[in-house]
């Protein structure tokens, strides 16, 4: 059994520790919070962990092999750096850190300590995206064109961050799992209504090598609950709708084609084939990450999300709050 210690359980900590709590091979030992009112919610919720206001007192415990992080993004690096000085393996919540710099630190000192570092980017672990991911590997879909997502809700207004560094962390992680190369260009423009200074909406553009495009449009001010992508081939295209309850991923067999009516007369023609659903056997992916963290754990191994991935969608996240600084001008990736 593992050893786990959870720090933070305010919106998103309690799912963590109720995954963590559910796994065979793990022992959710303590959470630390600075609200009593939350720790005493995990203690009627969760029989028999410890709960505490130190967070000290988890990286102090020889019972606790990895820690968990689901604090404020400004908070990261710092409790992150304890704990991996500390001995423990440790998963941060997306993002990894605050800047580029920091994500760099991280990584060095769990290199210098033989620790594990992962980055909490959930949809990685979603059986959906790994199906895209999968279809776009075998060719069907053609050369990759363009890629599109919305990621919209009218939820949780965060003060400490924009929308941009809240909502994007989760498309660009995708995004550079699916193509598995990092943009050489971003560009972004965004919107402040709610709060002055803190994007509300916010709409990136990114230039990937191939001639590949990617748009994203990420807002919590909007009247529909929207999270999905758009891959758009040569071939063939597909769309991502993690909200579906049975059509997660859908492929066209849509497309344009060069063709000729008669000699000398250049067109193109559409072609419009088969709708295909495939089969996805889904499981909860925050569970999938969990188990994931603690497999690495214990076989000493780099997770799929590691310090590395972490560290490009900060980079990314960086240009792109630069861009918007200067109303949206295009931000070379060094």
């Amino acid at each position: 059994m593992i050893g786990i210690g959870v720090i933070g359980c305010g919106y998103w900590g309690p799912n963590l520790i109720r995954n963590l709590y559910e796994l065979e091979d793990c022992r959710l030992s303590a959470v630390c919070d600075l609200k009593e009112d939350r720790l005493n919610y995990i203690k009627r919720r969760f029989n028999g962990v410890h709960t505490t206001t130190d967070y000290k007192e988890i990286l102090k415990s020889k019972e606790i092999e990895g820690v968990v992080i689901a604090t404020p993004i400004s908070t990261h690096f710092d409790i992150a750096k304890e704990a991996l000085i500390s001995g423990k393996d440790v998963l941060v919540e997306k993002p990894l850190s605050s800047s580029a710099d920091k994500c760099g630190e991280l990584i060095k000192i769990a290199k210098d300590n033989k620790r594990v570092l992962m980055a909490g980017h959930t949809f990685i672990y979603n059986a959906a995206v790994r199906k895209l991911k999968e279809i776009m590997e075998t060719g069907d879909i053609g050369d990759i064109y363009y890629i599109y997502s919305k990621r919209l809700n009218l939820g949780i207004i965060r003060n400490d961050v924009n929308a941009l560094w809240n909502f994007a962390p989760h498309d660009l992680s995708i995004l550079l799992y699916l193509l598995e190369k990092e943009p050489v260009k971003v560009g972004a423009k965004g919107y402040s209504f709610i709060q002055k200074g803190i994007e509300d909406v916010v709409f990136m553009t990114l230039d990937f090598p191939g001639n590949i495009g990617a748009h994203i449009h990420i807002s919590w001010l909007d009247p529909n609950k929207t999270r999905g992508m758009t891959v758009v081939g040569s071939k063939k295209m597909v769309v991502y709708n993690d909200l579906s309850p049975d059509a997660k991923i859908i492929i066209y067999d849509k497309g344009v084609m060069n063709g000729f009516e008669n000699f000398g007369d250049f067109q193109l023609l559409l072609r419009s084939g088969d709708i295909h659903i495939p089969k996805i056997n889904f499981k909860e992916p925050l569970k999938v990450e969990c188990s994931h963290f603690i497999e690495c754990i214990k076989e000493r191994k780099e997770p799929l999300t590691n310090g590395d991935h972490g560290l490009k969608v900060v980079k990314i996240l960086e240009a792109a709050q630069r861009s918007l600084k200067e109303d949206g001008i295009p931000q070379s990736l060094k």
